[in-house]
């Protein structure tokens, strides 16, 4: 007999695995995403914009400079702090305040455009993150998403991070929400139509060793599972990252340019 997962514990050793390291170190090199997620959106200037799981901020930075009125979402104390000094930075104004996905502290219909990279798929409870993005997003709103997949370069190095650290039992694994199928059970219900492209950033770094060296060190789940690992458990997870890195490396001259491919989602609330 299946038991439901304690959602609160497992949100509660997320927030702490995600505030572990620096994940703007990783995050900074999808901008391009959050490009193009905006544009494909055609976010309009005055809009009122909501980034959901925002990290340390690359979306909600984007909607910001088309000069809409954004708040950016998480619940990692330190990224929202770095978010807050990028906006500083370049004189872009955001509100940026601590809250949950699964859990959002805004009253129904309250933004134009609710949105979100790499970020809301990660809510242990999905059902509840869709229903409560779904909730804050006003009628004719739209909702736009970047999500890894199954396949490709997302499904592959996470089903090596949850092979060395394997997921609570139970839970929806998060590439779910790269999924067609996904996407229709979760937000299918409360959206007049679902549109999704396959895109794929690259992302640079100097060598193999560099790219181990920053996920070993600044990506909190990749940390965790060396921080968890005896030598010989170090050894063979560094190893198979390395050949999910090397898979889709497209550089030729040492270096590493690594091809991510992700699901694209545009979506219109009913």
């Amino acid at each position: 007999m299946s038991t439901q997962p304690d959602f609160e514990a497992i949100t509660s050793r997320q927030r702490t695995t995600w505030s572990t390291g620096d994940f703007n170190v990783i995050a900074r090199c999808n901008m391009p995403v959050s490009e193009a997620l905006c544009t494909a959106l055609d976010i309009p200037a005055g809009a009122k914009v909501l980034d959901i799981a925002c990290g340390s901020g690359n979306t909600a930075l984007v909607a910001a400079r088309r000069h809409c009125d954004v708040v950016g979402v998480d619940y990692v104390t330190s990224l929202l702090e770095r978010a807050r000094r990028r906006a500083d930075a370049e004189g872009s104004e955001v509100k940026f305040q601590e809250a949950d996905a699964q859990a959002l502290p805004f009253p129904d219909g309250s933004f134009d455009y609710v949105v979100s990279t790499f970020g809301v798929m990660f809510a242990p409870d999905q059902e509840k993150a869709a229903s409560e993005l779904l909730r804050v997003c006003r009628s004719g709103g739209q909702i736009g998403l970047s999500n890894w997949m199954p396949e490709a370069f997302g499904g592959d190095f996470f089903r090596t991070v949850t092979k060395h650290v394997p997921p609570p039992q139970g839970l929806k694994p998060p590439n779910r929400w790269g999924t067609e199928l996904g996407l229709t059970e979760l937000l299918g219900p409360g959206t007049s139509s679902i549109r999704s492209e396959r895109r794929a950033v690259i992302q640079y770094y100097r060598s193999l060793g560099h790219i181990q060296s920053v996920f070993r060190n600044y990506f909190g789940p990749t940390r965790r599972a060396y921080e968890l690992a005896d030598d010989a458990g170090k050894k063979a997870l560094e190893a198979d990252l390395a050949e999910v890195f090397l898979k889709y490396n497209q550089a030729k001259d040492g270096t590493i340019a690594m091809r991510a491919e992700y699901l694209q989602v545009l979506a219109v609330r009913a």
